[in-house]
């Protein structure tokens, strides 16, 4: 019974197979083998994007932080909900590989951003001239780090404010499959057609061992990337296990299929949790991820039976009223099963 994070899970069978079935023979290093090239046209083709120009990286958080540093200068601002991921878990890695870029917090209601809060954040930046940072870039994370989803109407609407001051927009996807989903738009409908400029496509939440696609739908910004991706260390040599792992993960939908399991048992979790005396949701379940509060015998109880979670936040205690609720974090994954559900749930009925 382990909800502390997707990241948590196993890598998912196929994938495994499909690391194992590339372990034979020999293949150009680099990204120069077939397995890349197959990749490189397979998500081309799902975005709907043919002059798209699509790498392979390791780690979400080099995903995020090479997309910000061909999108902005040292002496830009970065605009970015306040519980953005970039902005909660990346140690600085946006602020480090753009050389200086500024994070600069936007508001919203569960983790997503305001258009009248961004266009109110962008106005005020750079009112100094050279004193200032910069007016830079926007980025969003869909899903949110609080298990919302951005809609591509919600999308459009925040790449508007950016595109009326000139800014280009990144999409952090570490979960853009949970959010497909959830939302039943297209990978087009949700990036490009909506003004997205860069997108982070994430698999390692998803099932994969370790694999991002970064996919950059203006092409002129292709070559910065792969100079930036070598100068930092983050291109692989031997390339084709991070392709042989994508190539997975896209056949027959299975990045579809992965996310959905894992948001359907998001919502069979809040809708057991919501029936404890006293529980309510913090968050809307949209996702993957349910943000809920419920009373501290309850925690105890689920700790004490070796359930896996995060108190949200982490600075709460279990000592004290039992009745009082206690917020937490519980985040299902492609492996989570009915029986981990109710095992829970159970738990926590005592």
């Amino acid at each position: 019974m382990n909800f502390a994070s997707d990241n948590a899970s196993a890598a998912a069978p196929d994938i495994l197979a499909a690391v194992a079935a590339a372990n034979s023979g020999y293949a150009m290093p680099y990204g120069n083998d077939a397995l890349s090239e197959q990749v490189r046209e397979r998500l081309r083709a799902l975005f709907e994007a043919p002059e798209a120009a699509v790498y392979l990286v390791a780690t979400g958080t080099v995903a995020n932080a090479l997309s910000c540093a061909i999108l902005t200068e040292p002496w830009g601002a970065i605009f970015c909900h306040r519980n953005a991921h970039i902005e909660e878990d990346e140690c600085g890695a946006p602020e480090f590989y753009t050389s200086g870029s500024k994070l600069v917090l936007v508001d919203g209601a569960h983790a997503k951003m305001a258009p009248e809060a961004l266009a109110e954040a962008i106005g005020f930046t750079g009112r100094s001239g050279v004193h200032n940072v910069q007016r830079g870039m926007v980025s969003l994370t869909n899903a949110s780090e609080h298990g919302t989803v951005y809609t591509p109407a919600e999308v459009a609407a925040l790449s508007e404010v950016a595109r009326g001051f000139g800014l280009p927009v990144h999409m952090d996807g570490a979960r853009f499959a949970n959010a497909i989903v959830a939302s039943g738009a297209s990978p087009a409908e949700m990036t490009w057609r909506a003004g997205v400029d860069v997108l982070s496509f994430g698999g390692t939440k998803n099932g994969c061992l370790g694999v991002e696609a970064v996919i950059i739908f203006d092409p002129a910004k292709a070559w910065e990337f792969e100079l930036r991706r070598k100068r930092g260390g983050h291109l692989f040599s031997k390339h084709r296990f991070l392709a042989a792992q994508m190539l997975a993960y896209l056949e027959g939908g299975l990045w579809l299929r992965l996310a959905g399991h894992a948001n359907a048992m998001a919502a069979r979790l809040a809708d057991g949790i919501l029936r404890l005396p006293g529980a309510s949701l913090v968050h809307p379940t949209e996702a993957n991820a349910v943000f809920a509060a419920f009373p501290r015998a309850a925690h105890r109880r689920a700790h004490a039976g070796g359930a896996a979670y995060y108190l949200w936040p982490f600075d709460q205690s279990l000592a004290g009223d039992a009745d009082a609720p206690l917020s937490a974090r519980l985040v299902c994954s492609w492996s989570t099963t009915p029986e981990d559900v109710e095992g829970l749930l159970a738990l926590m009925r005592g």
